[in-house]
């Protein structure tokens, strides 16, 4: 198969994954296992999460103005004056601290012990606990206008257990939001938005272990997975938090446990 086509993939793999609660860190380390595929490098996959930053933006493009002006304003005004915009700034500001610092000091420890077949499964498995108990937790009794400081802060600490591959991100901060009261669709749009800084300062730290180690960049594969990771994203978001006004997380949970298992029987196996 040609490598641009594998791009493509990858691209949609990352596009769909990295929004409905799957874990797109545990599909990109099971797919080319699965099929034997090379490993693109660290600029193909800061391309594919750059690709899935510009969904969040683009989708969200009218809150991010009034965030970005919300966020400026904070610093004349005071925190009794604020307005949503400039609370919520500064809860997605809370939000990814946790995550950063434990991404900062972590990261590398996560990625050269935890990035097995193996490990992926485990976690898919445990991410799929994590949406049942919030699922059964979930009263639902607030949308996006009643978020307090506190769902914001639960759901940072909740995006530090996504660091390790195959435990969704999204699905991690959602059950946050769920456990807090959130209205599930509610949760979901916190997630996202939660999901562009951090997104960016990954990328940044990325993209500068791979100047500091020397630049090897095929631009076709890096465009391809880009724009495809982009737009299927965009498209995700969509659909999902149209989806989860009225339906629960129950299908991504079943798809977790069954995934998770098979590979942990096909290793079994093997």
């Amino acid at each position: 198969m040609p490598d641009v086509i594998k791009a493509f993939i990858l691209g949609l793999v990352q596009g769909i994954t990295e929004f409905i609660p799957v874990s797109s860190s545990g599909h990109l380390v099971l797919l080319p296992r699965l099929f034997g595929w090379r490993d693109f490098g660290l600029a193909f996959d800061v391309a594919a999460h750059m690709g899935t930053l510009l969904a969040i933006i683009l989708y969200f493009r009218n809150d991010w103005a009034e965030l970005v002006k919300g966020f400026f304003r904070s610093f004349i005004a005071k925190p009794s004056k604020w307005k949503e915009s400039e609370k919520t700034a500064w809860m997605i500001v809370g939000a990814t601290i946790p995550a950063a610092l434990a991404g900062f000091f972590f990261g590398d420890v996560v990625e050269q012990r935890l990035r097995t077949l193996e490990w992926v499964a485990v976690f898919l498995i445990v991410g799929a606990l994590i949406m049942s108990i919030a699922e059964l937790l979930a009263k639902k009794e607030r949308g996006s206008e009643r978020l307090k400081p506190r769902d914001a802060a639960v759901m940072g600490l909740f995006q530090v257990v996504a660091l390790a591959p195959g435990l969704s991100r999204s699905g991690a901060t959602i059950s946050g939001g769920l456990v807090c009261g959130l209205e599930r669709d509610a949760a979901a749009r916190f997630s996202f938005l939660m999901a562009a800084p951090i997104t960016l300062g990954a990328g940044l730290l990325e993209a500068g272990k791979l100047f500091g180690g020397g630049i090897h960049i095929d631009a076709l594969l890096m465009g391809v997975v880009f724009l495809t990771s982009a737009v299927v994203g965009f498209l995700t978001i969509k659909y999902l938090l149209s989806y989860l006004r009225k339906r629960t997380l129950l299908p991504f949970i079943m798809y977790s446990v069954v995934v998770g298992f098979v590979v942990l029987a096909g290793k079994a196996l093997l």
